[in-house]
C-alpha cells in the first residue's frame, strides 16, 4: 500500500474527517496518514484501541514512536496517559493494549537502525517560558531529527525554517497554515525547503512537530 508517498509535496489530512479502518486485531482501528508497505510498513497512523483490546506481542524491528492522544495506553512496562510521548527504538518489544481504551498517534519504521535510546516523557512538563506567546519543549534531538512540543497562546505565530522537512500534528485548538485551518488531529507534512508559519486561533493551540527527518524517508528494511 502507498499513501501520501510524495515527500516533495505538501500534505494535509484532517484525520477526524476520515473513516476508521479495521486493523488485523479486533477492537483496534486506524486512520492512515502516510504509508509505504502493507502490515509491515513505514507508516504514520492514528490508532484507536477499544476498551479491553490488545495487540499481540511484537518486536519493533524498525522502531516505534507514539503520542497518547486520549485515554491510557498500556503494556507490560506500565501505563501511558494522554500527553505522553514514547520512543521505542529498533530491537524493543511489548504487548500493547488498553483496558479503558485509548487513541494514539504512531510512527513506525522511521528510526535510525542503530538508535537504542528508549524513553517516555510527559510533553507539557518540559515547556519553557513563552516567547511571543509560544512555549516550547524539546522532546528529542539527534543527527537525523528534532521533535518538539509547542503551546501557543491565542493569535500567537510559530515560524520554523528547518531543513529536511517538517511534520506537525495539532493536539488541541487550531492553527492557520497557508490560509487553511488545521484543527485537533489535523496532520501536516511540509517538504524540505518549505517553512512552517502557523498562527493559533482564538483558543490557542498545542502542537507536536518533527523536523529534518523526511530526507531519510524510505521503505522498511532499506
Amino acid at each position: 500500500m502507498e499513501l501520501n508517498t510524495d515527500f516533495g509535496a505538501r500534505v494535509v489530512v484532517h484525520a477526524d474527517q476520515q473513516p476508521w479502518q479495521a486493523s488485523p486485531m479486533p477492537g483496534v482501528d486506524r486512520r492512515m496518514l502516510d504509508r509505504i508497505g502493507d502490515e509491515v510498513a513505514r507508516a504514520t497512523t492514528i490508532v484507536r484501541y477499544a476498551p479491553g483490546s490488545q495487540f499481540s506481542a511484537h518486536t519493533h524491528t524498525g522502531g516505534e514512536e507514539f503520542i497518547v492522544l486520549e485515554g491510557v495506553f498500556q503494556d507490560e512496562h506500565g501505563d501511558y496517559p494522554a500527553g505522553t510521548y514514547v520512543r521505542n527504538p529498533p530491537t524493543t518489544g511489548h504487548t500493547p493494549g488498553s483496558a479503558p481504551g485509548c487513541t494514539i498517534f504512531v510512527k513506525l519504521w522511521q528510526f535510525d537502525m542503530d538508535d537504542r535510546h528508549q524513553f517516555r516523557k510527559t510533553m507539557a512538563e518540559g515547556l519553557g517560558a513563552p516567547v511571543d506567546g509560544v512555549a516550547t519543549a524539546e522532546l528529542h534531538r539527534d543527527a537525523r531529527e528534532v521533535v518538539t512540543y509547542h503551546a501557543l497562546d491565542a493569535g500567537a505565530e510559530l515560524t520554523m525554517t528547518e531543513s529536511g522537512g517538517i511534520e506537525m500534528l495539532v493536539l488541541d485548538g487550531d492553527v492557520t497554515e497557508q490560509d487553511e485551518t488545521l484543527s485537533k488531529n489535523s496532520w501536516l507534512r511540509l517538504p524540505d525547503g518549505v517553512a512552517l508559519v502557523a498562527k493559533a486561533g482564538a483558543d490557542g493551540a498545542r502542537l507536536w512537530i518533527k523536523s529534518g527527518h523526511l530526507r531519510y524517508a524510505q521503505p522498511p528494511g532499506q
